[in-house]
Parts: C-alpha cells; sequence; structure tokens
C-alpha cells in the first residue's frame, strides 16, 4: 500500500473518536432547560441578587454559581435558572414567584443551546 493511502487512513481512524468525543458533549447539552429572567432598566444589582435568592429556592430550579460581580459587573443583567428537571407545575411556580417583584420585565425558557 503507498504511503499516502496509509496516512489518510491512519488520519481517519484517529479523527472517529474525536468526532464522537465532540458529539457526546454536544447531546450533552441537549434537552437542557433553562428560564432566563429580564429586568427593567434601573434594576440595581441587589435587586436583582434578591430575586435569584428568592425564586432560586424554587423546586425544581436550580441557581448557577454566583459569578464574580467584580469581575463581570454585567453577570447579572439576565438571571437564568436551570429548569431541566422541572415540571411544569414547577416553571408556573417559579413565574409566579417572579411577579412578585416589580423589577422583573419577565421570562423566557430555552434550550440551553441557544445560547450564542
Amino acid at each position: 500500500m503507498p504511503v499516502l493511502p496509509r496516512v489518510v487512513l491512519a488520519a481517519a481512524v484517529l479523527a472517529v473518536p474525536l468526532l464522537l468525543g465532540g458529539c457526546a458533549k454536544f447531546d450533552a447539552s441537549l434537552g437542557q432547560q433553562q428560564a432566563v429572567v429580564s429586568f427593567k432598566p434601573g434594576t440595581t444589582t441587589a435587586e436583582r441578587l434578591v430575586v435569584r435568592a428568592t425564586c432560586g429556592k424554587s423546586p425544581g430550579v436550580t441557581v448557577p454559581a454566583l459569578p464574580d460581580l467584580k469581575k463581570y459587573p454585567y453577570a447579572l443583567e439576565e438571571l437564568t435558572y436551570s429548569v431541566t428537571n422541572a415540571t411544569t407545575a414547577q416553571i408556573s411556580n417559579l413565574s409566579v414567584c417572579l411577579n412578585k417583584f416589580r423589577s422583573v420585565a419577565g421570562m423566557t425558557i430555552q434550550d440551553s443551546s441557544d445560547d450564542s
């Protein structure tokens, strides 16, 4: 067998596990649901933190770790809750909790792969 076909064959054999590993990571993100909360203009960081803490206690809702706000001052422009394992009723309860705060403009549910 000439050298070039061997090199191509070897490259193909090495590429398959890499491609499958990338697919596994992509598949892991499928089906991950997020509730993204937006705020009205003028909402302070302190108000956002109260909303985050209060509504993050809802069953079925997971709050991600709080970022370093000194390093990332705009990290709380929107809040993101994981609701992958939440039932429709639990997501509704989250919405009811958020509606108690005048600073909340709204909430949308999206697939985490929608992040761009």
